[in-house]
């Protein structure tokens, strides 16, 4: 099996250093397994992409020399890479799922379903969608639509049992499936939703390996869920630990510069940074701490990255 790896930011500002190390990791195991490293650019949010953002993504990985193989001014046999340009795609699949009875039209209002919420946190139960739109009968559905409702799509969730995965840095994870919803696949207005967007692309794109901050892990049993549901198997997961500050809590602005583009204009090195970021949850034998990019390319394993969080 060649190895194909994708790193798929959201251009709604500058390169977080935590998005680098998650590009970095997914260039140095496309590199080390001699496979392909693919960019693609996640721009289904129109209210917060932007055309800038996007050109600065490109450029903080340039200039760290992280070359993606697939992309962007690359172009690849499973273009377009922006997800907003594979809009078909994501409909054409959305109507296989809902042939199959494993998906349905919603027509449940912003304002209803916060109320429900609202109830729900009220009455000290975790919120979750209660699946009122399942079984509407063709009438109901008609009704609706006169009242002129727009329906998003959701996935019909199996009832019992548990969703799990062998994680390469986690181990086992599992998530009992009551716990999920009937999350949305396609929005009102035809937009995909991020979990759905990312299952019909990464299998379309043949990626082999998901590595990626685990802060997405409370997605994956929902996008394990769809894979089963198409007949697809489903990618190897590693979720990869987040980056703290000094303080304990999750990086950000208040602890200084959190962009590669600031690291870049404080003076930093593409070298240094590089260097950096990889010993951020990685470590080769917990001596060495200088690497050239050549020599992490060699040198890189998924089985050497740690579970706890890089401050």
């Amino acid at each position: 099996m060649s190895v194909r790896v994708r790193f798929a930011p959201s251009p709604t500002g500058y390169l977080h250093v935590g998005g680098a190390r998650t590009a970095l990791f997914n260039y140095l195991f496309a590199r080390r397994h001699g496979g392909a490293f693919v960019l693609r650019i996640e721009d289904t949010d129109a209210a917060r992409s932007t055309d800038e953002a996007a050109a600065a993504i490109l450029s903080s990985l340039r200039w760290l020399g992280l070359a993606w193989d697939e992309g962007p001014e690359k172009g690849g046999r499973y273009a377009p890479y922006f997800q907003s340009a594979r809009r078909e795609r994501y409909h054409l699949h959305a109507a296989a799922l809902r042939g199959a009875g494993r998906a349905y039209a919603c027509y449940c209002t912003p304002d209803e379903l916060e109320s429900r919420r609202a109830e729900q946190l009220k009455r000290g139960e975790p919120p979750r969608y209660d699946g009122r739109c399942r079984a509407l009968t063709p009438a109901e559905r008609a009704a609706h639509e006169r009242e002129g409702r727009g329906a998003a799509l959701r996935f019909h969730l199996p009832s019992g049992g548990e969703t799990a995965w062998e994680d390469v840095v986690r181990s086992l994870v599992a998530f009992a499936n009551d716990v999920l919803d009937d999350f949305v696949l396609l929005r009102s207005d035809g937009h995909p939703t991020y979990n759905f967007a990312c299952v019909v692309d990464d299998h379309e794109m043949e990626i082999t390996h998901v590595i990626r901050g685990d802060d997405h892990i409370s997605n994956t049993p929902r996008q394990i869920l769809l894979y089963r549901a198409f007949g697809w198997s489903a990618p190897v997961f590693a979720h990869v630990p987040m980056i703290l500050g000094a303080d304990g809590s999750r990086l950000s602005k208040r602890h200084g510069a959190t962009s590669v583009e600031a690291f870049r204009d404080l003076g930093i090195l593409p070298e240094a940074l590089v260097n950096f970021l990889a010993l951020l949850g990685w470590s080769y034998d917990g001596r060495r701490e200088l690497f050239t990019l050549a020599e992490l390319e060699q040198a890189f394993s998924l089985e050497r990255v740690g579970s706890n969080p890089a401050v």
